[in-house]
């Protein structure tokens, strides 16, 4: 079982909650009966609730409203790194659509209702496959069944490459590119165009699950990338995501603490990810 905060908010709202309904049902009549024919001033020392009583019954409201928007609503996520650099940069604050792709149970993550599946171009958040401890974030480019290869800094889905108007456009060197050292560009995933960095490429060699250039990606898989294509730890390293491992899907920057400057970068909240 992994014990992350969804998981101890759970187990924190049954422990209160079994605490407030031993009370209401035994510990609280108990004390009534303690306290009949007593003076008032006794009776209302015994009458009172033990502290663990009276902060349960505080509590398990709020805990169970905080565990149901973290589980089934939104959840909010710091950017770490700059993997997914220009549209997201380290020190983002992100919030995460819990219901797209799916409404499950928490702490055992079982989807009990179907809401819908990630498309080409989605920002998702999911369980690093190979560490379900780690939360990761990138974009999807593969969807099960999918052929994806990648050559010369092009991705290639089902033999075509992912291009706008026929080439890929040129669009400058803002913050984030001049301090990556790297190109950025734009590019189109499906119906979602979206910028990128592009930099000298990574030998193909180390892309271990684009055996031969190409990689089909699973039934009940997507093939995710980073937009800072030449520094982002991705499937073409470990291959695709399971759809069990899907989190959500990114929709919003709500706040920003930029580590270099020590201070908000205030026009990126409240931007929308695409």
């Amino acid at each position: 079982m992994q014990f992350d905060f969804p998981t101890i908010l759970f187990f924190l709202s049954l422990l209160t909650g079994l605490v407030w309904l031993a009370d209401v049902k035994f510990w609280r009549p108990a004390r009534q009966r303690q306290a009949q024919g007593l003076p008032d001033d006794l009776q209302e020392e015994i009458l009172k609730e033990p502290w663990y009583v009276e902060y349960s019954r505080s509590f398990f409201p709020i805990i169970v409203i905080v565990l149901i928007l973290r589980s089934f609503i939104v959840e909010p996520f710091r950017i770490p790194s700059g993997s997914m650099m220009p549209t997201l940069l380290n020190g983002d604050f992100i919030l995460v659509n819990k219901f797209a792709y799916g409404i499950k149970l928490p702490v055992i993550n079982k989807k009990i209702i179907d809401t819908g599946s990630p498309q080409r171009g989605d920002v998702i958040v999911f369980r690093f496959p190979e560490d379900p401890s780690q939360d990761y974030i990138k974009r999807v480019v593969g969807m099960p069944g999918d052929t994806i290869a990648y050559r010369n800094n092009r991705v290639y889905v089902n033999g075509k490459p992912l291009v706008y108007a026929g080439k890929r456009i040129f669009i400058g060197s803002g913050v984030a590119s001049k301090a990556s050292g790297a190109t950025e560009m734009s590019e189109t995933i499906g119906k979602v165009r979206h910028r990128i960095l592009l930099g000298a490429g990574v030998p193909a060699q180390f892309y271990r699950c684009l055996e031969n250039g190409a990689y089909k990606v699973p039934k009940g898989h997507y093939f995710v990338m980073g937009d800072n294509r030449d520094n982002s730890y991705d499937s073409r390293f470990w291959c695709a995501v399971p759809e069990k491992n899907l989190v959500g899907k990114a929709f919003m920057i709500w706040f920003n603490w930029d580590p270099i400057k020590s201070g908000p970068l205030w026009k990126r909240i409240g931007t929308i990810i695409r």
